[in-house]
């Protein structure tokens, strides 16, 4: 959500903004939102005014009446009963300007951030810095064809039941798959002081509509038929427990942490990412979220994805971080750093981690605030969220970085406690 008083003072840099990010009509929608913003301040004005005229009007009522001016009187209850329509017909036409405007803000993303590089997409993605080297295979297998040929990945039976998209996981695969997201958990709990949630998989509009996939999102979610909807992430539950509450400038940052399955319906989606388990409906993934105040979310920002990092580089996983251009961005984030892994069987970087800086763009649209000890006013919060990491797949990428010409798949010596010693998967 944005500040419409802003966009009022700085309303050439809300158009310039929002056409770096690909809106389209820019300068249109800023036009409507300050037409639809000057018809509801009317509207205000005219309800106040009769609201006043109202009260004088019934004071001089009971004056008339004391003096025995019956027809003063009377005059007055007409026009306080006039004023009475007047009063209705302004309150409804406030409450339509004011959703009208609301629908307006609720629509379009948050504003990019000062260093954020200009692009309309993923080639205007900046590299900042890559870490470890791909390892050298010959002619690598995907993980689609080692999982099956392990007999631990069974897309036909998950399709059978639960139609495209979905996989059934066995055996030690599963093993593997279970100690990732462990591993994940126990590193920013026991290492970076993230407090582990266990949050609600089933959320209300207000929760989708607070971090932003509603309303524009809608299409993509898997919703109920009580009205509510799976988390796409948990992102949406751990931002919410921040919504409506005014904390403790003292007790910020928070930060937490969940193991969740995630759910997300993706119906445009097409592709390569539809083969296998790298985009499906249903996955596993630890989330990292921050609630900080504005002078903490940059330098949070950086620690989040360094956290990130930390698991792939423990994993020995090579990869690269991608600043995201304004183009690329998600339409909750102001800045945003990609983490790619690197994939053998496509020669490859892509996508295991997103961290973004929010800003106050969710704040404002939870009304999440902080105040400082002893003062009375309040402030929005930032909020700051990263995946760390999605767990199928990093699976993904074990598979097919440590795999072995004979189909076996080496286990990273992280994992090895979390897999009672196992050091390898195979038939």
């Amino acid at each position: 959500m944005h500040d419409v008083k802003a966009i009022r003072d700085e309303s050439e840099a809300y158009r310039r903004a929002w056409a770096s990010r690909g809106v389209d009509d820019a300068g249109g929608k800023v036009d409507a939102i300050l037409a639809t913003d000057a018809a509801l301040r009317a509207a205000q004005t005219a309800l106040q005014a009769a609201q006043s005229r109202r009260n004088d009007a019934s004071k001089l009522i009971g004056a008339a009446k004391a003096q025995k001016n019956e027809e003063r009187a009377a005059e007055l209850m007409a026009e306080v009963e006039a004023l009475k329509g007047e009063m209705a017909a302004q309150a409804e036409a406030e409450a339509a300007h004011g959703a009208a405007l609301r629908d307006l803000l609720a629509a379009l993303p948050n504003l990019p951030a000062a260093d954020v590089p200009d692009g309309e997409d993923e080639h205007g993605n900046v590299e900042l810095r890559r870490v470890g080297e791909p390892p050298r295979l010959n002619d690598p297998k995907d993980h689609v064809a080692l999982g099956e040929a392990l007999g631990m990945m069974d897309f036909e039976g998950a399709a059978r039941m639960s139609g495209a998209r979905f996989v059934a996981i066995k055996g030690q695969l599963a093993r593997l798959e279970r100690a990732l997201g462990q591993f994940m958990l126990d590193t920013h709990t026991g290492e970076f002081g993230y407090t582990e949630v266990s949050p609600p998989l089933l959320v209300r509009d207000e929760a989708m509509f607070g971090t932003g996939q509603l309303p524009k999102f809608r299409d993509d979610q898997f919703g109920t038929t009580d009205g509510r909807w799976l988390i796409p992430t948990a992102e949406v539950s751990l931002t919410n427990l921040a919504r409506e509450q005014i904390i403790g400038e003292e007790e910020l940052p928070w930060r937490m942490t969940a193991l969740t399955p995630c759910f997300r319906l993706e119906a445009g989606a097409s592709g390569r990412d539809t083969r296998g388990i790298i985009r499906q409906h249903q996955f596993w993934k630890c989330e990292l979220v921050s609630i900080t105040t504005p002078e903490q979310s940059d330098e949070e920002h950086e620690r989040m994805t360094a956290c990130a990092e930390t698991v792939l580089q423990r994993l020995g996983l090579a990869y690269r971080v991608m600043q995201l251009c304004k183009g690329d961005m998600g339409f909750s984030a102001r800045k945003t750093f990609d983490i790619e892994v690197w994939l053998p069987s496509q020669g490859v970087y892509r996508e295991i981690s997103s961290c973004s800086n929010c800003g106050d763009f969710q704040a404002r649209r939870m009304d999440a605030r902080a105040r400082k000890a002893g003062e009375k006013g309040t402030r929005f919060v930032h909020t700051l969220n990263g995946s760390a990491l999605a767990v199928g797949r990093t699976l993904v990428a074990i598979l097919e970085n440590y795999q072995d010409e004979s189909g076996r798949i080496a286990i990273p010596d992280a994992l090895h406690p979390y897999m009672r010693g196992m050091t390898h998967i195979e038939p």
